[in-house]
């Protein structure tokens, strides 16, 4: 079930900034680091982050056409703050829900969604 575009710009400006300050440190809340596409400023997106070994998964509940999405893709890295802890992660790409890439811890969440954000986490700072 995809969120409707309206909830998500909402999120932006009202909900986000709030998660945005304890986030990074509650698994599996997490902070999408990442750089714009056009701008080539820095973003912080909240997000659910689910890790098993060394994969992520964030299920996708607003689509792919999310602005920060749009920029993990372009650029195929990011940073993800989680449990307090700084991952990179590189290999961004979509996938759909029900794919057998999809974290284990992530799969029932994804059941609510159509795709997911998959990637490898390659360093942990």
């Amino acid at each position: 079930m995809r969120i409707p575009r309206v909830v998500a710009h909402a999120n932006k400006f009202i909900t986000n900034p709030i998660q945005g300050l304890w986030a990074g440190r509650i698994a599996p809340w997490a902070i999408v680091e990442h750089i714009g596409r056009k701008s080539n400023r820095r973003y912080e997106a909240p997000v659910l982050a689910y890790v098993q070994d060394d994969r992520i998964a964030i299920v996708l509940n607003y689509g792919t056409e999310a602005d920060w999405v749009r920029n993990v893709l372009a650029a195929g890295e990011f940073t993800l703050v989680r449990s307090g802890e700084r991952l990179h992660v590189a290999g961004a790409r979509i996938v759909p829900s029900d794919s057998p890439d999809v974290v284990k811890p992530a799969r029932w969440p994804a059941k609510l969604a159509d795709s997911v954000l998959y990637g490898r986490v390659t360093d942990r700072a």
